[in-house]
């Protein structure tokens, strides 16, 4: 293999100062830049979420914008050890793991069916947004994508909840959009397209389907103009701090190698009953 010539040292110490090139800090002995601004400027100065914003998007955000992503976060920190994540990371705790450990356990448990209907959700909207540009009916177009998804058995998602018959974070959640949408803060699209999914959903059904948290707070992540991977990163981010909590609760208890389910019961068995090895055996 060929190993690239350098004319100069200037060449080798761009090349190697470069392979790691990023826009988002620069550290220097005795200074650290976020974005560019001085890092001892910003603390005390700027609130976490403004550092969230200033990290991801490059720049601080603006009141409106403010407001919504700390909704958002807030909405989705914890939803008890029931969800699979806070319970893995729970009995991560009680196996003698550190903190960093758990909190790992619990977050690789967000994957496409547990934490990753909230980006899709995201680009459902951003679909049906597509679908109905140009002056097309937003609620048919939102009828045709639920009438897709019945035929093929999907489920739609950001839509239901196993738990929750109306889950109560969807009402401030939009409130707080719509909100936004009249100081001309956000343009809107998102919440119409997320509220003529539900419309289309309730229809031909004796109980709606109301949206869940992953459908309200896909409409603030699209609304504030993230794309719908950088929205489950969110909802990493924010649920991180509730699987952080359970994790040290359990932690703190000081119970060891805790299951899945109590010590007296047991997982039902239905394979074969007891065997001999020493009948029928063929050999």
């Amino acid at each position: 293999m060929s190993t690239p010539a350098f004319n100069t040292t200037q060449e080798y110490e761009d090349a190697v100062t470069g392979w790691w090139r990023t826009g988002i800090s620069r550290i220097r002995p005795g200074e650290i830049l976020l974005r560019g601004y001085p890092v001892e400027e910003l603390i005390g100065e700027v609130s976490f979420v403004d550092a969230i914003w200033l990290m991801l998007r490059g720049d601080l955000p603006a009141p409106g914008q403010r407001r919504l992503l700390e909704a958002a976060l807030v909405a989705a920190v914890d939803h008890g050890p029931q969800a699979p994540s806070i319970a893995a990371a729970r009995m991560a705790a009680t196996c003698g793991l550190g903190l960093n450990n758990a909190v790992a356990t619990g977050v690789n448990l967000l994957g496409d069916v547990h934490g990753g209907a909230g980006q899709q959700c995201m680009q459902l909207l951003a679909d049906l947004a597509e679908a109905a540009s140009g002056g097309g009916d937003l609620d048919a177009a939102a009828e045709r994508l639920v009438a897709d998804h019945r035929a093929s058995g999907n489920r739609v998602p950001g839509f239901g909840h196993r738990f929750h018959p109306r889950d109560p974070r969807r009402d401030p959640l939009l409130t707080s959009v719509e909100r936004a949408v009249a100081r001309n803060e956000v343009p809107g699209w998102a919440l119409r397209a997320g509220t003529a999914l539900e419309r289309a959903l309730a229809q031909g059904r004796s109980r709606p389907v109301p949206m869940n948290i992953d459908g309200a707070t896909a409409i603030v992540y699209s609304e504030l103009g993230f794309p719908p991977e950088l929205g489950r990163g969110l909802f990493v981010l924010a649920r991180s701090v509730g699987i952080l909590s359970h994790a040290w609760e359990e932690k703190s208890a000081g119970a060891r190698i805790k299951g899945p389910i109590p010590r007296p019961l047991l997982p039902d068995y239905n394979g074969p009953g007891r065997r001999d090895l020493s009948n029928g055996n063929p050999g």
